[in-house]
């Protein structure tokens, strides 16, 4: 798989292997994120990601560029965002064993076909979804499979990911 850089070229994580599965998610949060940090939704108003395992992921460059945002101050997810040039980078459910790199941050040749969209139930209703991929409303079974087949490839460890500082408030 080929590496995901911000805008600019500052930050570069560098992703070994195939992606676990490269969706486009329509829940409220990934819409009401991609609306803020901007050109990451799509013309459906979901949020296309590369799902891949964090034991294949390494920053490679722009230590101290990364930004975390999370939705709510509760919130077990974290938005990531360069702070060189504002492009979101990936989402992170910290207790996952995974990391959803935004697509927008991989060569368009490497991004690689959507498997599904999933989470359409949360989608305006004025919102027509092409047939062309799966639509779930929810998660599916085959969908926490894989996820799950890539937890088990990595002995179920869930490495940390500390590249990123926490946005103030």
């Amino acid at each position: 798989m080929d590496d995901a850089t911000c805008t600019c070229g500052t930050v570069k994580i560098a992703l070994q292997g195939d992606p676990i599965m490269r969706v486009e998610c329509g829940c409220t949060s990934c819409q009401t994120a991609g609306a803020a940090f901007g050109g990451v939704l799509t013309q459906w108003n979901t949020t296309g990601y590369a799902l891949v395992r964090k034991d294949r992921a390494l920053l490679d460059t722009g230590k101290g560029h990364l930004r975390a945002h999370r939705l709510t101050p509760d919130s077990g997810t974290r938005r990531v965002v360069a702070t060189c040039c504002g492009a979101p980078m990936y989402l992170e459910f910290e207790k996952g064993h995974w990391l959803s790199i935004y697509a927008a941050r991989l060569p368009e040749a490497a991004r690689g076909p959507v498997a599904c969209r999933t989470m359409t139930k949360d989608l305006p209703e004025s919102v027509v979804l092409p047939q062309d991929v799966p639509n779930p409303k929810t998660h599916t079974p085959g969908f926490m499979l894989k996820l799950l087949g890539a937890w088990v490839a990595m002995g179920f460890r869930t490495p940390n990911i500390d590249w990123a500082q926490e946005a103030a408030g």
